[in-house]
């Protein structure tokens, strides 16, 4: 059976699936199973709990904890009280934790139990924070989520809401230091499900209600929410992980029979190196959607043998909701040369490669990935000028990836524009390493770039030049920036030089550093 597709709001999808659905399971989560008519009188409730707050439309509540079932009733209430809902990455340091909360001015902070010692340790620094809220309880000075909840009423808020409004603002790492909230609209979820002709969608891009679908990355990421969001809009059963664990997602294709799932590269290697991964019935498994970093070849066969189900590589960013490329499994052939790239755009998608002053380029000249559909985001909070940079008043989209297109309408990607690094599907870019790194009371300067790692793709190499006189072992550098940094960010290596490379204009030459360690490899991303 499939779902009803006019809906202008992702709240109108919400009240119908819950009128045509019914009894049916939206959520499932550590045995507690939520129908989709639950779903929508508990999110009415949040929704009224948010403005017995005193929150405006608009304005931003903040999420720190792992997934569960009470993020996706925020993030929902949060929408039917048009509240925007920014949830925060677990795996950040404190300072971290705390500009994100306040960058967004969040008058509600929602916790999980796992980190109410870290809000605890940096409660100072949060002062547009009015109200701590957790999401199991476990702290007697805060308020309990399930409570706070139902001391609500179920009634419609009835909040005027419309397909341009803010539905979730997702934070991306920075090019200069400091993250930035990417907003996304009502508008841009529904247009990656309802743009083209549905009859002609590939089979892989079809969903039914008989669907299990896994909800195992983090909901920090638009892998996780976006995921779950699109669970929920066809009507499909959402099982949600609280982690990542590549033990227990074995276990929820055992118990759960998972039709339908998302992982990054890293994530499908540690689930398929489980030595009981080739006992595990895959049989109702019908398709692997995998994304956020390139895929060694080797690890996608072996994979392929595995699960014995229909591979789609996805492409795609923060900014663009999503996924705007794929590569659909009748591309995986072992040999084929279409094997290297991300795919084709997806209907109602435009991708252009083009050069330094925004022209086209022909086929296999090698350029900027720019993107155009009603899925880019609306830009970057609080922040016109790194919007303007990436998203033009034309519509088109800055992806920062280099790369290049073929005569059938393949996309390769070659390179990043922005130096950014993906390690284990995380994004990492050099700036915010090294700004930790030049807070090293002997550090004169340094340079960070990504080199080839087989576990997770690409790992973190700093570069470093000490003051006069000082000295410092790469232990005491990584420990160092641990207290400033998330531990992904952290530099897996430290090379001391005595200067670093620089152009006459006093450029680090990055690509200096960077070359000696991909020598050999068809292209600067692993």
């Amino acid at each position: 059976m499939s779902v009803s597709t006019a809906a202008s709001t992702l709240v109108d999808v919400v009240r119908d699936r819950a009128q045509t659905l019914g009894s049916a399971t939206a959520y499932e989560f550590e045995g507690r199973v939520t129908s989709f008519a639950e779903f929508d009188r508990k999110t009415d409730q949040v929704a009224n709990a948010l403005r017995a707050l005193g929150l405006k439309p608009h304005e931003r509540i903040a999420y720190f904890g792992k997934n569960s079932d009470s993020y996706f009733e925020l993030l929902v209430g949060a929408m039917k009280a048009n509240v925007v809902m920014a949830p925060v990455n677990w795996r950040l340091a404190g300072p971290e934790v705390a500009f994100i909360v306040e960058d967004c001015r969040a008058p509600a902070l929602f916790v999980g139990p796992e980190f109410i010692t870290m809000i605890r340790d940096i409660r100072d620094q949060l002062p547009s924070v009015r109200h701590i809220i957790t999401t199991e309880g476990g702290a007697p000075e805060w308020q309990d989520y399930t409570a706070w909840r139902d001391a609500q009423s179920a009634d419609d808020p009835g909040v005027a809401i419309t397909p341009q409004d803010i539905a979730l603002q997702l934070y991306t790492s920075g090019t200069t230091g400091k993250p930035k909230g990417a907003m996304l609209s009502h508008a841009n979820f529904l247009n990656l499900v309802n743009t083209g002709n549905p009859d002609e969608k590939p089979d892989w891009n079809k969903w039914s209600t008989d669907d299990v679908s896994l909800i195992a990355m983090p909901i920090f990421h638009i892998g996780g929410s976006g995921w779950g969001l699109m669970s929920l809009y066809h009507g499909a059963r959402g099982v949600v992980a609280r982690e990542f664990d590549p033990t227990k997602i074995l276990d929820f294709f055992e118990q759960s029979g998972i039709t339908k799932l998302f992982m990054v590269p890293a994530a499908m290697q540690f689930v398929v190196r489980q030595p009981r991964a080739r006992q595990v019935d895959f049989s109702r498994l019908k398709y692997m959607l995998y994304g956020a970093s390139p895929i060694p070849a080797a690890l996608l066969k072996e994979c392929i043998d595995v699960f014995k189900c229909g591979f789609v590589q996805m492409y795609g960013m923060t900014e663009t909701t999503g996924t705007i490329i794929a590569l659909p499994p009748e591309d995986h052939i072992e040999g084929l040369e279409r094997m290297r790239s991300a795919g084709k755009p997806l209907p109602g998608i435009e991708v252009a490669i083009i050069d330094v002053d925004g022209r086209p380029l022909p086929p296999r000249q090698v350029g900027e990935i720019a993107t155009r559909s009603g899925s880019n985001m609306t830009g970057y909070w609080n922040l016109p000028e790194a919007t303007a940079r990436t998203l033009g008043k034309d519509g088109w989209l800055r992806t920062g990836d280099a790369g290049y297109m073929d005569e059938d309408g393949y996309v390769y990607i070659h390179d990043r524009i922005k130096d950014m690094i993906i390690s284990g599907g995380e994004n990492i870019y050099p700036a915010e390493v090294e700004s930790a790194l030049c807070d090293h009371p002997d550090v004169a300067e340094a340079a960070v770039i990504g080199i080839p790692d087989d576990k997770w793709g690409e790992a973190v190499k700093a570069i470093v030049v000490m003051k006069p006189g000082k000295r410092a072992t790469e232990t005491d550098i990584i420990n160092f920036t641990r207290t400033r940094i998330a531990g992904f960010k952290t530099p897996k290596s430290v090379d001391f030089l005595d200067a670093l490379p620089r152009n006459p204009s006093g450029k680090i030459l990055r690509r200096n550093l960077r070359d000696p360690y991909w020598a050999g490899k068809d292209r600067q991303v692993n």
